[in-house]
């Protein structure tokens, strides 16, 4: 069984996005305690996470709460794409950040500048006619995240579980390949997985298969504050 984990919350519009908000600290732990509970008496525990700060800080603040230690094993396959080359390469005035951050600040509704803009910036991207202009297309970004998954799903031992904590663009990009969706469509998914969030695959002889998608129970009823999805 592998659990792929999008990251808790990030620090949007903070000098350092990487890092986890004190919100995502919180998520992190609260999906600990629920994971205790789903994997009490199963088998052997692998844990992978993506080379970002945000992957492993929720990584660490899971499993301090799963109170399991555990060797956390790091493939670059499951990091995040480059948002902010994607942004420079549609508004070439955002190569310089402190451009894009006081714009937004100045917005009324700065998440939904954010967004709309990057939409627009995220259709380039995948839209397939300007593929050279980015250090990483979106075939390749696919290929990256397939590749680092069946990585994973190839060392997992039939009795064990894995967790892979990464992030929303890896988990479309996966999710594309594991339904068939269209490019449009694995996109959409993206603004829909929440932070801290489980999406749940089976391994057998065929490879990963799905079985559920962003499971957020965990932050349901007395923990409904932490369900976010930025």
């Amino acid at each position: 069984m592998i659990y792929l984990i999008r990251h808790a919350q990030a620090s949007f519009g903070a000098d350092d996005y990487d890092a986890l908000s004190p919100l995502g600290f919180e998520q992190a732990r609260v999906l600990g305690e629920a994971l205790a509970v789903r994997l009490h008496g199963a088998g052997p525990l692998q844990v992978w996470c993506g080379a970002m700060q945000r992957h492993r800080q929720t990584a660490e603040g899971c499993l301090a709460a799963l109170a399991r230690e555990h060797a956390l094993e790091v493939h670059a396959g499951f990091n995040e794409f480059d948002h902010e080359h994607v942004i420079a390469v549609f508004e070439p005035r955002y190569a310089t950040r402190g451009v894009m951050q006081a714009e937004l600040r100045a917005a009324a509704n700065p998440h939904r500048v954010f967004q709309d803009m990057f939409l627009q910036a995220m259709a380039r991207w995948t839209g397939g006619e300007c593929d050279a202009d980015y250090l990483e297309s979106w075939p390749a970004f696919r290929a990256r995240c397939v590749a680092a998954l069946r990585h994973v799903a190839g060392k997992l031992p039939h009795d064990a579980t894995a967790l892979v904590f990464t992030s929303g663009g890896t988990l479309a990009a996966l999710c594309q390949e594991l339904l068939g969706l269209s490019v449009e469509a694995a996109l959409r998914m993206n603004w829909r997985f929440a932070n801290a969030g489980i999406t749940k695959l089976a391994v057998g002889r065929d490879g990963p298969r799905l079985l559920s998608l962003n499971e957020h129970g965990h932050f349901e009823g007395a923990q409904s504050h932490l369900l976010t999805f930025r």
